[in-house]
This record gives structure tokens, C-alpha cells and sequence, in this order.
């Protein structure tokens, strides 16, 4: 019999064929989706011509999304969008999604139902551990890396070991999974989880909706792990039965897995929370933060871009203007979010603050377009990074933090909870 397992080990078992694995064990594990954006496929399609192969593993099963510079912003962000569209192209991939049909990859791949529960998943972008929140196991690779799951099906890993993550008790109003895992992040660092598998639990997880869970996993890379997970429940089947493009396998911890840590959350404790520069891990509680006046405000990306998130932006700009000082910026995650903003009204609650709307895109998240930051300005923003000159010049700053501290530090000029608007 093998030993009792966490739920990333059984699924990294299964996807090995092997009956048991442990922390520490390498191994090689059978791929069910390898992706890759146009900052990181060009390089992986180059690695993927270099190996002799001629055709990828299975075109099903790679998705290929230019979502960083799209649309395309220059002459070169043009050339690497062209490289995955002709590459796309010429191997039939299917799960190749551009203007009109794109998104951010890491809200689209789930909304698209391309990944699901029990998947062995890999993507050459840091963030492809969002895709825990669906009973996943899922991880960032090298764009090298891609290339060889391109073209084999397959990777290596060394087993992480886990840390759970116990929270229990009732989140209080405007307190969301955004402020819970950058608590996590500001309690246990960004080297906090190094190599390691980030387990979520308790009945304060179990409350939340899919939209919250993908935040928390999204941000496990910012404490170093390997990956987030959380298991699935009925709401994960909720969401993803509508959806998924195939059969997928249910997975759970053993009572008596064994981690590296567990740690324990009352979430009823929680409040807004903010990362101030130049790490996720440098975190204030909002209420403390109000002398901070701000040039920028951003809500969107992987992190903050799905629909619970504009719907909350909404709630707290109804009825209100960003501040004069502001530029306010929102833009949805994916094709299907902007509908659902234009079907219940929250684009003119966006338009009527004076807000600019944007077609999908990462843009200024990572200082791309969209919202790049000259030397000396701040934002607020919904992602998931603030590192020195993410957003644009080094001499700029990005504070992290959820769309309802977002949108009242719009409304106020300085960072605000949406309590001081009233």
C-alpha cells in the first residue's frame, strides 16, 4: 500500500504511473495541457524546431495565447504574435485564441473549459499555477521546457512537499481571496513556500466562488511555491461541468497526508490589505494607508479581471467619479467577462467614472502598454507583481491590492476601503 498522500502527490502519481510518490522523488509525468503567450511561445516554437521535432505531441492539448502585448503595441510585439499565429496554424492547433476571441490565458483557459480538474498542466508563465483552483496540479515552466512538453508529452519534476493552509471563519465585508493570500504572502514571505505545494482548505475556502479561488492560487508563486491547489467541491463541479471539453479525474488529500506545515487562518480576522513596493510580501492593512496618493488605478489581469471582480469594482464606483488625479483603468480578463459587463450595466458604471475600458489584455501589468508608469508615479493596482519598475519606470511604484480597495483609491485619490466613501 502506499503511503498517504497529499492531493498533489496522488496526482502527480497517477500522471508518473506510479502507485505513491514523496517529496523529494523525480520523476516523469505524462502532460494533459502545455501552454505558452507571445512573450514565451516564440522562444519555445525556436527550442521546439531545434529538437527535430515536426509536429507537436498532440495539437488537442497545447494552447498558445498572445495576451502580453495584444493587441500587438509595436513592429516586434507584431512579429511574435505572428510567429504563434503561423506556428498555430501550420500544426492545427485548436486552442489558439487571438483578437475577437482572446483573453488574459489564465482567466480564458479555465472559462474555456480547456483545463480541468486532475490535470497535469504547464505553462511557459509563472501564473499557470491559477489553474489549482480546479483540483489541478499546474506550474510555470521555461519556455525550453514548453518546448519539450510540445514535443514529447511530457516532463520531469521533483515532488514538492505541502503546506496546507487551514482558514475557517466568515470573511467580513469588502475582505476578499485577494487580501487572504496577500496576508499569506506578507506572513510567510515570497521565498515563504520555496519549491513547495500550497494547499488551500477549511470552510472559509469551501465559501468561496471559483472567481476568489483563482486569485489565491494565481498569487502561489509570489510566496515561492510550485504550485496552489484546493480541492475540488461542489462549486468547482458547478463551474466546470458547464464547460470542460473532456472527462477529468476527482482527487483528495489523505486525512493522514503528511506536510511540511499547516497553517492556520481565521479569515474573520482579515481586512483589506495592500502590498506596498517593492514586494507582494510587503503588506499594510488599507485602513493605514490613506496618506498614499496615487496617480493610476488598474483592475483587470489574471489575478483580478473575472466577472466577481468587475462586479465589485462596480458596486463601489456606482454613482461615483475617479478622482481628478486618476487615471482609472479597467479592463476585463476575456471576451465572455466584457459581455457580461455590457449585459448588466458595469461598463457604464466604468464609463460614467470616467474610467478607460480595455479590450482584454495583460498591458500594464507587466509594463507593457495600456498604462505604462513614468518615473515618480503610483498605482494601485489588481495584479499580482510590484518589483521594481513592473509597471513601467523603475522609479515608479505599484501597490497591490483587491478591485474593492482598487476602485475606492479611484474614487478617493489615495488608498481608501470603500467604508470612507460613505
Amino acid at each position: 500500500m502506499p503511503r498517504p498522500m497529499t492531493i498533489t502527490e496522488k496526482i502527480l502519481a497517477a500522471h508518473a504511473g506510479l502507485e505513491g510518490v514523496e517529496p523529494g522523488q523525480l520523476i516523469n509525468c505524462s502532460l494533459d495541457i502545455v501552454l505558452a503567450n507571445d512573450v514565451t511561445a516564440p522562444i519555445a516554437i525556436r527550442e521546439f524546431r531545434r529538437t527535430g521535432a515536426e509536429r507537436v505531441w498532440d495539437p488537442e492539448r497545447v494552447a498558445l495565447v498572445p495576451d502580453h502585448y495584444t493587441p500587438n503595441k509595436d513592429i516586434k510585439s507584431a512579429e511574435q504574435a505572428k510567429t504563434m499565429r503561423d506556428f498555430a496554424s501550420e500544426q492545427g492547433i485548436s486552442h489558439y485564441y487571438e483578437i475577437g476571441c482572446m483573453g488574459v490565458e489564465h482567466a480564458l483557459l479555465p472559462e474555456q473549459g480547456v483545463v480541468v480538474p486532475g490535470d497535469v498542466i504547464i505553462g511557459a508563465d509563472s501564473h499557470t499555477c491559477t489553474y489549482g483552483a480546479l483540483g489541478a496540479f499546474a506550474t510555470g515552466v521555461g519556455s525550453t521546457d514548453a518546448a519539450a512538453g510540445m514535443a514529447t508529452g511530457e516532463t520531469w519534476f521533483k515532488v514538492p512537499a505541502s503546506i496546507k493552509f487551514e482558514v475557517s471563519g466568515e470573511f467580513g465585508e469588502w475582505v476578499s481571496g485577494k487580501d487572504l493570500i496577500l496576508h499569506i504572502i506578507g506572513m510567510i514571505g515570497v521565498d515563504g513556500a520555496l519549491y513547495q505545494a500550497m494547499e488551500f482548505t477549511g470552510p472559509s475556502i469551501d465559501s468561496l466562488g471559483m472567481d476568489d479561488r483563482m486569485t489565491i492560487c494565481n498569487m502561489a508563486i509570489e510566496a515561492g511555491g510550485k504550485s496552489g491547489i484546493i480541492a475540488v467541491d461542489d462549486t468547482t463541479r458547478a463551474y466546470v461541468e458547464s464547460r470542460a471539453e473532456r472527462p477529468w479525474t476527482e482527487y483528495a488529500s489523505d486525512p493522514d497526508a503528511e506536510y511540511a506545515r499547516i497553517i492556520e487562518i481565521d479569515a474573520s480576522a482579515l481586512k483589506p490589505t495592500v502590498s506596498f513596493p517593492h514586494l507582494p510580501s510587503n503588506t499594510r492593512l488599507a485602513e493605514e494607508s490613506r496618506d498614499i496618493w496615487v496617480d493610476q488605478v488598474v483592475i483587470g489581469s489574471c489575478t483580478n479581471g473575472r466577472l466577481e471582480d468587475m462586479r465589485i469594482a462596480a458596486d463601489v464606483l456606482k454613482g461615483r467619479k475617479a478622482h481628478d488625479r486618476v487615471r482609472l483603468i479597467i479592463i476585463p480578463a476575456t471576451q465572455e467577462v466584457y459581455r457580461a459587463c455590457i449585459r448588466e450595466g458595469l461598463t457604464d458604471i466604468f464609463l460614467d467614472a470616467n474610467a478607460a475600458v480595455s479590450t482584454p489584455t495583460c498591458g500594464p501589468c507587466l509594463g507593457g502598454h495600456m498604462g505604462v508608469l513614468a518615473a515618480g508615479e503610483r498605482a494601485v493596482a489588481t495584479t499580482n507583481r510590484n518589483f521594481v519598475g513592473r509597471m513601467g519606470d523603475p522609479a515608479s511604484e505599484v501597490y497591490l491590492s483587491s478591485p474593492a480597495v482598487a476602485a475606492a483609491t479611484a474614487v478617493a485619490g489615495h488608498i481608501a476601503v470603500p467604508e470612507d466613501l460613505e
